[in-house]
């Protein structure tokens, strides 16, 4: 929630004083239009037991490939590097040192996973991705798990790296493949049910040009595995709306609500407004609660940020349609729950 004035405001003006102009409220609209083209867009996974992986792609055992070695001027990691110590007077004649050295070539004292972590983010900010990508790539290979996470990112977004979702996808899957039955209490829970959330996102799309595709029962089973195992609430939401769009399964919308009110009493913006629309409409399964819904999507709209406009349309079609006494109810639903303590759930 952004500041409690706000959502007071919203409250206070909006629900108590009056109607606002805005969309009809009616009926529900097919799966594929039930929002306008921008809120059926797919979230970038932040984004987002085991899950089999497609069969044709794997996450190699070796170390990922690593880019063709440059120049030292560019390539050294001066912090991380070391001339390896002579263990005896040279032999005659005397052995030449190499015109190029390794990325990692034999510290004086090891170097940590962690170190080399850190070195290579703060590579990435001062600008030096080659340095930067070696120093993760030294990290990942050693089965650091922010690392991986970190680099699948990079691909997943073109960060100091050419875009490639492939790539992303293979340093998301060793995350889970590694670290998949970790407990939820775990320092890098949220790495990996991050990771099971991305990777949600692939299945349920698919990687054009790759043996990676489309596969929504896949995906469906992603995100139950980290709205469960990982009450992660991002996880939640996209599990709540397949459950809501039938996608990679049957509808319930009686379970999409269920998930949506745990993702939203989270902070999920995109569940509140679900939840706000499925509570004031009434679904199969579902009793109509106009009150309780508005005062949803109230919050909701509180949350969003400015882009999110089908949010604000849910909102202002239900303010419309609500009566005034509906309007005093949600209002004090909603200063009734901004003082509620918040629970995992």
């Amino acid at each position: 929630m952004r500041t409690r004035d706000r959502i007071i405001a919203i409250s206070a003006l909006a629900l108590a004083i009056g109607l606002v102009p805005a969309l009809g409220f009616d009926g529900p609209r097919p799966p594929g239009e039930l929002l306008p083209s921008r809120a059926r867009e797919v979230d970038p996974p932040r984004p987002p037991g085991s899950v089999p992986r497609a069969a044709p792609v794997a996450v190699p055992v070796a170390p990922l490939p690593r880019p063709a070695p440059v120049p030292p001027a560019q390539a050294a990691v001066p912090a991380l590097t070391a001339p390896v110590p002579a263990l005896g007077p040279p032999r005659d004649p005397p052995i030449e040192p190499p015109t190029t050295a390794p990325a990692f070539a034999a510290p004086s004292m090891p170097i940590t996973p962690f170190e080399a972590f850190r070195s290579g983010t703060n590579s990435l900010r001062q600008g030096d991705k080659v340095t930067a990508l070696r120093s993760l790539e030294y990290a990942a290979d050693r089965g650091l798990t922010v690392a991986r996470w970190k680099l699948a990112r990079m691909y997943q977004d073109g960060e100091g790296v050419d875009q490639s979702d492939l790539r992303a996808f293979e340093y998301f899957s060793s995350i889970v493949d590694a670290r998949a039955d970790d407990p939820r209490t775990a320092p890098d829970a949220s790495f990996v049910s991050s990771a099971f959330v991305a990777l949600g996102s692939y299945y349920r799309t698919g990687i054009p040009d790759t043996n990676v595709k489309a596969d929504p029962q896949r995906a469906r089973r992603t995100y139950y595995h980290a709205a469960t195992y990982f009450a992660d609430p991002e996880a939640q939401y996209h599990y709540a709306r397949m459950l809501y769009d039938g996608t990679g399964g049957p509808k319930d919308f009686r379970r999409a609500a269920q998930w949506f009110n745990s993702a939203a009493n989270k902070g999920q913006f995109k569940a509140q407004a679900m939840l706000g629309r499925i509570l004031f409409k009434g679904e199969t399964g579902v009793p109509r609660q106009p009150s309780r819904g508005l005062m949803w999507l109230a919050v909701a709209r509180a949350n969003a940020p400015a882009t999110e406009t089908w949010i604000s349309e849910l909102y202002d079609a239900a303010l419309k349609q609500a009566t005034e006494d509906e309007r005093g109810s949600a209002a004090e639903m909603l200063m009734q729950w901004m003082n509620a303590p918040r629970r995992d759930q």
